[in-house]
């Protein structure tokens, strides 16, 4: 007979998903995730796997939890104000909680960028891809843009987004407020 869980899958993940984000992939040890999430190695194999699956589960897990952000941007009818403002909430957590730092995603981006992992890079390249289009789609907006201006400035804005959540790990609010605000002052 199987034994019944003693803990909650979803609870377990979280704490996982915010180790992970703290510290990266590869400095996170199995031990780490054992302290951190409450359950011994056996119950995190049978319930993800291993290590690498309990990432990728992480990284579902954070952005399901960071959908209403983009669904704010995606349903937003102010183009450019609402990049803006994605720009803000994407890192208001980040002065909340003082343990994580940046995205989890654009963190996950940067220390996966030199490695072989495809699942990694597929979620990655995904996440990317959708942002960019949500972008596109709101400069569509001004429909004084010609097609070139918008790939241009899609672009200039999603690296703007990946400096951002690198500056937001050790920048201080007032200093990401500023760099927001001198992103958008000429688009």
């Amino acid at each position: 007979m199987a034994r019944t869980k003693q803990y909650n899958e979803a609870e377990v993940l979280e704490k996982a998903m915010r180790l992970f984000w703290k510290n990266g992939y590869e400095s996170t040890s199995m031990q780490m995730l054992e302290k951190e999430m409450g359950i011994n190695k056996f119950s995190i194999y049978s319930s993800f796997g291993n290590k690498h699956s309990l990432f990728l589960e992480s990284l579902k897990h954070y952005k399901s939890s960071v959908n209403s952000v983009f669904n704010k941007l995606k349903n937003g009818t102010k183009g450019i104000e609402d990049i803006k403002q994605f720009f803000y909430d994407s890192v208001s957590s980040n002065f909340k909680d003082n343990n994580l730092k940046g995205c989890f995603v654009t963190n996950t981006y940067n220390e996966f960028s030199e490695t072989e992992d495809d699942m990694v890079k597929e979620q990655m390249e995904a996440f990317m891809t959708n942002l960019k289009q949500i972008i596109i789609e709101k400069l569509k907006i001004d429909t004084s843009k010609n097609e070139e201006t918008i790939l241009r400035q899609a672009n200039y804005l999603l690296l703007a987004k990946h400096g951002l959540a690198a500056a937001s790990r050790v920048n201080t609010k007032q200093e990401i407020e500023d760099y927001i605000e001198m992103t958008f002052k000429n688009l």
